[in-house]
């Protein structure tokens, strides 16, 4: 039986917000999802208080079942054509300065859904041409095709997250490959683009693993990383082995800032695009 964390520590607990708001009303009224909701992310409150939220298109369900997410796999639909309109909408009517796309994975369509992502980009181009975009994407099976379409879109940033250390990928994310990972990575900084990537740390890693990690990801070209501790989402979903004190964090973040890297979130509640639109900002103030 693997090892297991049951009590969450003080620094992890967060304020339940009830009720909805003008996020979710307006997310509702686009017929929008979320990767705030479908992956249970616990800044979700903050987020959706604050009036942001990251988009989620490609449907709510996805081809894939990693160990640590709490998203649906199977029973996909096809792409909604009118979603990436919806997205730019929903965008303009929350007055986003910097907007986050992200997708369930589909290895079911033919470019694994990097064609939807390029035009949701230019929908949002559109109708806010004063906004940055990020775009969080999975690795479209490595398809140098897919991620030309999806770079060719112009994103001010391309995300992948690696997500963890290549040596618990067999647990973690079985249907993954971690150097797949570094070379979606390696092509955006190839194209020109600020790369970014995250990780999580709880489910087992070592820190000499994450030194290793953090110097691959700045070999591919990364410039930019968060780090979050792990929360398991549902009890079948992998478990937590250890809850990282606040100072390991500051630890990561201070070798991560050694080996170059221009902007970095590390703390146990960050998340991919917690507070994206600063993060940007100081990636390039650093570039």
């Amino acid at each position: 039986m693997e090892p297991s964390v049951d009590r969450m520590p003080r620094w992890m607990l967060r304020p339940v917000r009830c009720g909805t708001g003008p996020v979710e009303e307006v997310l509702f009224e686009e017929g929008l999802n979320t990767v705030c909701v479908g992956a249970k992310c616990p800044n979700r409150g903050e987020c959706f208080a604050s009036g942001t939220a990251t988009f989620m298109i490609l449907g709510a369900r996805c081809t894939r079942s990693c160990g640590f997410c709490a998203v649906p796999n199977g029973g996909t639909r096809a792409p909604d054509p009118d979603e990436p309109h919806s997205v730019a909408r929903a965008a303009r009517r929350m007055g986003l300065g910097h907007v986050v796309v992200t997708s369930v994975t589909r290895d079911d369509l033919p470019d694994g859904g990097a064609s939807h992502f390029a035009s949701t980009v230019s929908a949002v181009r559109d109708e806010l041409p004063g906004a940055t975009v990020e775009v969080l994407v999975p690795d479209f099976g490595g398809s140098a095709s897919a991620i030309e379409v999806v770079t060719g879109s112009a994103p001010d940033v391309f995300n992948h997250n690696v997500e963890t250390v290549p040596g618990l990928y067999a647990k973690v994310r079985p249907q993954a490959d971690y150097r797949r990972s570094l070379q979606v990575l390696a092509r955006a900084a190839g194209a020109g683009l600020a790369a970014k990537s995250g990780f999580m740390v709880g489910l087992g890693e070592t820190m000499s693993q994450v030194r290793g990690l953090l110097g691959d990801l700045r070999e591919a070209g990364v410039s930019m990383v968060t780090v979050g501790q792990y929360l398991r989402p549902a009890r079948e979903n992998l478990p937590v082995t250890r809850y990282r004190e606040p100072s390991e964090f500051e630890e990561i973040e201070g070798l991560a800032r050694t080996l170059g890297f221009t902007a970095v979130a590390a703390a146990p509640l960050v998340r991919s695009s917690y507070g994206a639109g600063e993060m940007l900002k100081t990636g390039r103030a650093a570039g």
